[in-house]
């Protein structure tokens, strides 16, 4: 008698073969696909709900050698970018979030589809897809597996968009091709037909309001990693609390001295201790003192729990402090992960990336210019040219990771950039799959 176990475990091995076969034989019949996963840039964009919260990442990849006029992913590439999943590692990019991917025809009438699983990814069928008897009747079985799908790009109720809006769930509007008045009647007519929708291209806080108001569910955009400066805003108390000690870590004070600065704050010290005794942080035993703390984490763990302390401060007040400490703790781990690589073993040169990483979006986060922020932290030139200017090697770090951030936007200095920081395509492509696990289980931890 046959095993049931052994037996479904044959079965899916064999299925796994017979796919991974026909993802091959897809991309070696159709040169225009014939890349590897190494050959691209990758950027995953946030996608927030209304109340600003991580809901999910698009996956966005563009060809390394393509024209950087050419500001859209590399669609031909998405099925060797199915094809290469395992080489990226799905759960690795998107933690915990859903993933929206862009497909097109051929991706949709393909089975290894199926490399990507229904539970964690949403499928873009983009503008550019001619919906035919074909393709609604492909987009109607993979509804019924049970994918999530969205209209990607929409500007109009086109014929298209018909012909497949009974099976979408979501409907993604570019506003950056649309006035507010087509907006709003496009919001209208998709919501009386049950569907959810995404404002894409949203670069400013007045474009998120006005599609808040228009009833959409998710926002994609930059829009809140840019600061909204407000004349008389002031650093909270506790704000300027850890900024002061970030100073004094930066100016290498005595930890007895940084000690006595976290004792004049009740909820510091407690979040301290929170850190040092959580089940991740390796500690044999209960640590009660504050003087014990701060010798089993040292500086380096200290300011890190600072820098980053002040992003989680910031969500008391309901702003976008969620997606903003994602962000910059990517930011920082990359930088880091950078600096290691060209600068092995060199330990205060990879403090200095990460603290310019996790720094970069403080104007954002507090609506303060960055100059006003800098007056409260003693940092040194080399930090203050790489935040205010883009200079110096820290600069070119943080810029690089700017430019991938938002890979569908034209930006022309990411080959010179990796050229003068030695680095190839896919030694950033590993390192940024590295920062996105750490980032992912720093916004994940209690």
């Amino acid at each position: 008698m046959v095993d049931a176990a052994a037996f479904s475990i044959t079965l899916l091995a064999d299925r796994y073969i017979v796919m991974d076969n026909l993802a091959r034989d897809f991309i070696f019949e159709n040169p225009v696909h014939a890349h590897r996963a190494r050959d691209f840039f990758l950027a995953r964009q946030p996608i927030l709900d209304r109340k600003q919260q991580l809901f999910a990442y698009e996956l966005l990849f563009r060809e390394a050698g393509a024209d950087a006029a050419n500001v859209t992913d590399d669609l031909s590439a998405t099925a060797s970018v199915i094809a290469h999943a395992a080489e990226l590692g799905m759960g690795n990019v998107i933690g915990s979030s859903l993933g929206f991917i862009n497909v097109d025809a051929a991706v949709l009438l393909s089975d290894f589809i199926y490399f990507l699983p229904r539970d964690k990814v949403v499928l873009e069928i983009l503008e550019t897809v001619e919906v035919d008897g074909r393709i609604v009747a492909r987009v109607e079985e993979l509804a019924a597996e049970g994918y999530a799908i969205a209209l990607d790009d929409v500007v109009a109720e086109s014929s298209n968009v018909r012909k497949l809006l009974g099976l979408a769930d979501i409907i993604k509007v570019d506003i950056s091709l649309i006035g507010e008045e087509r907006i709003a009647s496009l919001a209208r007519k998709f919501k009386r037909a049950g569907k959810r929708l995404l404002a894409e291209k949203v670069e400013t806080h007045a474009q998120f309001r006005h599609c808040l108001e228009q009833d959409f569910d998710y926002f994609q955009g930059y829009y809140f990693a840019r600061p909204t400066i407000l004349a008389g805003r002031k650093l909270k108390p506790s704000q300027i609390a850890i900024m002061r000690l970030i100073t004094q870590l930066a100016s290498d004070a005595e930890l007895t001295a940084i000690e006595s600065s976290i004792k004049h704050d009740a909820s510091l010290g407690m979040s301290l201790l929170r850190l040092v005794n959580a089940p991740g942080a390796g500690v044999p035993e209960q640590i009660h003192s504050l003087g014990q703390a701060m010798k089993v984490l040292g500086r380096q763990q200290i300011q890190r729990w600072l820098q980053i302390l002040l992003y989680a401060e910031s969500e008391k007040e309901k702003t976008a402090a969620s997606p903003l400490l994602a962000l910059s703790t990517t930011r920082g781990r990359l930088l880091e992960l950078i600096a290691d690589a060209i600068r092995p073993g060199d330990r205060r040169i990879a403090g200095i990336a990460f603290t310019v990483g996790i720094l970069s979006l403080m104007d954002a986060l507090f609506g303060l210019p960055m100059e006003e922020i800098l007056r409260h932290l003693a940092v040194a030139t080399e930090v203050r040219d790489a935040l205010l200017e883009r200079r110096g090697i820290y600069g070119d770090m943080l810029w690089l990771a700017e430019c991938i951030e938002n890979i569908d936007t034209s930006c022309p200095h990411l080959t010179p950039l990796l050229d003068r920081l030695g680095l190839s395509v896919e030694q950033l492509t590993a390192l940024q799959v590295a920062a996105f696990e750490w980032s992912d289980a720093v916004a994940s931890s209690p």
